[in-house]
C-alpha cells in the first residue's frame, strides 16, 4: 500500500513576488554552503589515528586485512550497512543509501578514495542481497571479527558513545517495520547502527580519521537533498522506503 502524503495549503503569488522571496532565500542558502564548507575542514582537522589491530574481513577476493580493502588507494571510506548477522536482508534505508554507489564510486576511485560496504553478516549473504540488487561496490564481512564494535558500528559496551556523537535511536514502533523487512524484530535489528567511515594510508600506516552515525548521513541520502527542493519537501507522515525491487509502480 502507497504511503499516503499530506496535502497543505500554500501561498501563490506573481512572479515578482517570488523573485524577491526568492532572492532573500538565496542569501540564507549561500550563508549554509559557506558553512558546510568550514564544517569540511573542520572534519579533515580532527586528528588521525593509528590502526594497528589485525582484522580480518571476508570478501570476494577471500581473506582480506583492512589494508587490502583500501586497493591500492590512501584513502578508504567504509559504509556500515546495517546487516547483522541475524538478518535475512540488508536494511532497506541502508539499501536506498546503497543505490547510488555504484554510480559515484568510480569517480570517487578516480580520486584516491575507495568505497566500500562493511556489515557483519556472513559474506555468503552478503553476495547474495547484493547479486538481487545489482550492486558491484566491493562489500566485506566483518563477521567474527571486532570492526564493528571498535568503531561504534553495533551495540555493545562504547554503544553510548555513538549516542554521544549523533547516533540518535528509531523510534520503537518505527524501528519494528523496518525490522520486518528484514526477518528480525526490533531488538534484534537494533543491534546494528548505520554510520560511514574514513581512513587514511600513509607510509604503510592506516588511520581512523572521521566517522559519523544516523543522522550524520543525511547528506549522503541522495533521494533527500532532492525532496529538500521539492515542492512538498519530505512530507514524511510515515515510514516509505522500500528495496529499489519491491515498488509496486517501478
Amino acid at each position: 500500500m502507497k504511503t499516503l502524503l499530506k496535502t497543505k495549503m500554500h501561498k501563490t503569488g506573481t512572479r515578482k513576488e517570488w523573485l524577491a522571496a526568492r532572492l532573500a532565500l538565496l542569501k540564507a542558502e549561500k550563508a549554509l554552503t559557506h558553512k558546510s564548507d568550514e564544517l569540511a575542514q573542520k572534519r579533515q582537522a580532527l586528528p588521525w589515528v593509528r590502526i594497528d589491530k589485525p582484522y580480518r574481513f571476508e570478501t570476494a577476493e577471500g581473506s582480506s586485512t583492512l589494508k587490502d580493502l583500501f586497493r591500492g588507494r590512501s584513502q578508504l571510506m567504509i559504509y556500515h550497512f546495517m546487516f547483522g548477522p541475524d538478518y535475512t536482508a540488508g536494511c532497506p534505508v541502508c539499501s536506498s543509501m546503497a543505490d547510488g554507489f555504484n554510480g559515484f564510486a568510480v569517480h570517487l576511485a578516480n580520486h584516491d578514495v575507495t568505497l566500500g560496504a562493511v556489515s557483519r553478516a556472513p559474506y555468503a549473504r552478503i553476495a547474495a542481497y547484493q547479486k538481487r540488487m545489482g550492486w558491484t561496490f566491493p562489500w566485506a564481512s566483518s563477521s567474527g571479527n571486532d570492526f564493528n564494535a571498535d568503531f561504534n558500528f553495533s551495540k555493545g559496551t562504547i554503544r553510548s558513545r555513538a549516542n554521544d556523537i549523533g547516533a540518535g535511536d528509531v523510534a520503537p514502533e518505527v524501528g519494528t517495520m523496518i525490522a520486518a523487512t528484514t526477518g528480525t524484530d526490533w531488538a534484534t535489528y537494533s543491534r546494528e547502527v548505520p554510520a560511514l567511515s574514513a581512513f587514511a594510508l600513509e607510509d604503510g600506516i592506516i588511520y581512523h580519521t572521521y566517522s559519523t552515525y544516523a543522522r550524520g548521513l543525511d547528506g549522503l541520502l541522495g533521494f533527500y537533498p532532492w525532496l529538500d527542493r521539492a515542492p512538498k519537501g519530505r512530507n514524511e507522515t510515515s515510514f516509505w522506503l522500500k528495496r529499489h525491487d519491491e515498488y509496486d509502480n517501478q
